[in-house]
């Protein structure tokens, strides 16, 4: 038995970013997805920078999965194609700027009409509508936006954005996957789908709920570095070792803290002023100290498997060796390209790693899918469909 979506099939109109990570996601648990692309991108050979922005980059994880025509959506034949193919869809995702669908001719409307039950998943930065809507921008702009890239200064007050992962994968990809889950959950009742507008600055508002919830209260700080979250506090903070690596401490409960506390040989002087943050810079400071006399092997040694909320900071190849993740089975490796395996676990409907994209024959894919011998012919013919 394959994953928990191993009845669905999912139709990838290709973008950048969230798009293919939702995919991924889907092909990961299980749905078969067919992703097309343009043509252009089959023969594309860009510079490493571009590559890096345009994404048709030659080892991409993040396209694992999915089989992938590449299909000409401005030629009549490679737009009734991708009809055809959205007839027998359960799921249409895609990530272009509001309008570009509709102008191809390929918009929720004119799908939903030929297929009622299509769940017709739509990721933008900025959303479907709204005085943004139809402007260019990518994962910072949306962090800024929403008021989160001001979260994340550091302590001399420059917004420092989390590489590409709020936007593009945490707001964006995860929300897209959210929204499409929850859209097939109601179409068993009612058996019809609809469009799902999943937009990243949506998605990074909502990850905030909690700062928004401490703020209300008064327990948040505008200076940066002033809030527990954001290293004020002794206890959840990352300190340097002496061999210059960094391990990191999550202690908030006072008995988590106790113990770290007296492994550092710290108790007395610190555990009784925990709660009061006037006391934290000092404390802070203190256990800089300390941890700055040990290597990074010895605070590992001493501190890992206790319960002191501790954890090295490693890198990506320390991480994949990590015992841990080893036992779980967190990382794996696809034809040589070490990658993070699909979560979550599933007990009765495990998902499994799938490949990476392959060449496929063009008429396979359309027979699988269900299009009429003759019209495959058709379209072969016509050069609007070629091998992905």
């Amino acid at each position: 038995m394959g994953g928990p979506l191993s009845q669905v099939k999912v139709l990838e109109l290709r973008g950048r970013g969230p798009g293919p990570f939702g995919a991924m996601v889907l092909a990961d648990l299980g749905a078969d997805v067919v992703s097309l692309i343009r043509p252009a991108e089959t023969t594309a050979a860009d510079s490493g920078a571009e590559r890096m922005i345009n994404g048709s980059r030659r080892i991409d994880p993040v396209l694992r999965g999915r089989r992938t025509l590449a299909v000409d959506l401005k030629h009549p034949e490679g737009r009734a194609t991708a009809l055809r193919l959205a007839d027998h869809a359960d799921v249409l995702v895609e990530g272009n700027r509001p309008g570009v669908a509709e102008r191809l001719g390929l918009g929720p409307q004119v799908c939903l009409d030929r297929n009622p039950r299509l769940v017709y998943a739509r990721i933008t930065g900025w959303g479907q509508d709204g005085p943004l809507a139809h402007t260019p921008g990518h994962d910072i702009n949306y962090v800024a936006l929403s008021g989160t890239l001001d979260l994340l200064r550091d302590r001399d007050g420059r917004p420092t954005p989390p590489l590409n992962l709020l936007g593009d994968y945490g707001g964006g990809g995860m929300l897209l996957v959210i929204g499409i889950l929850a859209a097939l959950a109601e179409r068993t009742h009612s058996g019809r789908g609809q469009v799902v507008d999943a937009a990243m600055l949506d998605g990074i508002a909502l990850l905030t709920t909690v700062v928004h919830g401490m703020r209300a209260e008064g327990l948040w700080s505008q200076t940066p570095g002033g809030n527990i979250l954001d290293l004020a506090a002794p206890f959840y903070n990352v300190y340097r070792t002496a061999d210059d690596r960094w391990v990191s401490i999550g202690c908030g409960e006072p008995r988590f803290y106790a113990r770290l506390l007296d492994h550092l040989g710290l108790t007395a002087e610190l555990l009784p002023h925990q709660g009061d943050p006037a006391t934290w810079p000092a404390a802070t400071a203190r256990i800089a100290e300390v941890f700055a006399t040990g290597t990074f092997e010895h605070w590992r040694t001493l501190l890992e498997d206790t319960d002191t909320c501790f954890a090295p900071v490693l890198t990506l190849d320390e991480a994949a060796a990590h015992p841990h993740h080893r036992a779980r089975g967190t990382f794996t490796s696809v034809d040589g390209v070490v990658q993070p395996a699909p979560a979550p676990r599933f007990g009765r409907t495990p998902a499994t790693t799938p490949p990476p994209p392959a060449a496929e024959d063009p008429a396979a894919v359309l027979r699988d899918w269900g299009v009429a011998p003759a019209d495959i012919g058709t379209v072969l013919d016509s050069g609007a469909v070629t091998r992905g």
